[in-house]
């Protein structure tokens, strides 16, 4: 590999336009881009800027051009396009979920590091400065110790009846659709702010829209989950996909002994620190600036610059230690593993074991 990357996206939807962006943003070069048909991989090839005019996922699982492989593409399709990328010696940055199962995930995790490539995860929402902030109170210890996590993550795009995607079919999106699609990304994103992780769970999901074009639908809409952490806190999740007005609202309190701290995804530009005496907004860059404040304070920034950090590291892990905080598939398998707790107690009625 040389000094610029090379990058090859599979998949030619939202998230694979989200990628090419952050690919060219971090001065990598978007070699190849596949879509599902040749006439739609020619067009996302013109669309993204690559520098071939189209591909298989075959040709740019094999392209010698080709240094990292983004896996964006429908779920149920992850697995055999990582075990492509990793058995053709590529780097790989795979969408989220892993893959559909725990065991799978736990293959894939395996193979990535027998082969000792870079393999990288995008819960990117990690990469906010005032997400970096928060972690950084709770681990020297401002907030004193942590009692108690809540929170949300909310979306609208699937409240109507008339409202359809790939992920409601089970054979593309996999068993679990909202908390697999959303849920995993709060559950990521408080583990990581404070060190806890989930060890316990009982949850219940529910089908808010029985049926969609015509078809049956048999993957929850909704999902509310209670969970007790290693560290003594207890903790509840509400996660759905048919809520309106809220479009991308991923909300979470991690509430301590000394004080307490919120984070709203709508908007980052500000954390909440919570005490008895004063309640405080504490400004991006205004309190302390992290590696990940590309703008002043005051200059908003937003889901895609979370994206283009996470690449920028994801590509300084090719040739040097991993970042910080560079989630990997170890994280994916981990999202795995709490996604199947999840369907195994909603399906059972019982509390269960995150098992790891």
């Amino acid at each position: 590999m040389g000094d610029v990357v090379r990058a090859g996206v599979i998949g030619a939807g939202f998230m694979g336009a989200v990628h090419a962006r952050a690919i060219r943003r971090g001065g990598a070069v978007l070699a190849r881009v596949a879509g599902s048909t040749p006439e739609s991989s020619r067009a996302a090839a013109e669309r993204f800027g690559a520098v071939h005019a189209g591909d298989t996922a075959a040709s740019v699982l094999a392209a010698d051009d080709v240094d990292v492989v983004h896996v964006c593409t429908p779920n149920a399709t992850h697995g055999a396009l990582v075990r492509g990328a990793l058995a053709a010696g590529k780097h790989v940055v795979c969408e989220k979920p892993l893959a559909v199962s725990a065991g799978e995930a736990a293959e894939l995790a395996a193979l990535a590091a027998d082969a000792g490539v870079t393999a990288a995860v995008p819960f990117v929402y990690r990469f906010y400065p005032t997400v970096r902030l928060a972690r950084e109170r709770v681990a020297a210890g401002t907030t004193g110790p942590l009692r108690l996590l809540h929170g949300s993550y909310l979306q609208d795009w699937l409240a109507g009846e008339d409202d359809d995607d790939w992920r409601v079919d089970p054979a593309s999106g996999g068993p679990s659709r909202a908390f697999a699609d959303i849920g995993v990304h709060w559950c990521d994103l408080a583990e990581f702010v404070t060190g806890h992780r989930i060890v316990r769970l009982a949850a219940r999901t529910t089908v808010a829209v029985p049926a969609r074009s015509g078809r049956t639908v048999r993957t929850e809409d909704a999902a509310v989950l209670l969970f007790e952490t290693d560290r003594g806190a207890l903790g509840s999740l509400t996660v759905s996909q048919v809520s309106p007005g809220r479009k991308n609202r991923l909300w979470f309190s991690a509430d301590g002994a000394e004080e307490s701290l919120a984070f709203d995804q709508e908007a980052p530009e500000t954390l909440w620190v919570g005490s008895r005496a004063v309640n405080q907004q504490v400004m991006r860059a205004a309190a302390a600036t992290t590696r990940y404040d590309a703008l002043p304070a005051g200059h908003p920034q937003g889901y895609q610059d979370c994206f283009d950090a996470f690449v920028a590291d994801a590509y300084a892990a090719l040739s040097g230690p991993a970042p910080d905080g560079l989630p990997t598939f170890a994280d994916g398998l981990r999202a795995a593993r709490i996604t199947a707790a999840v369907l195994r107690s909603a399906g059972s009625g019982a509390w269960v074991d995150v098992n790891d």
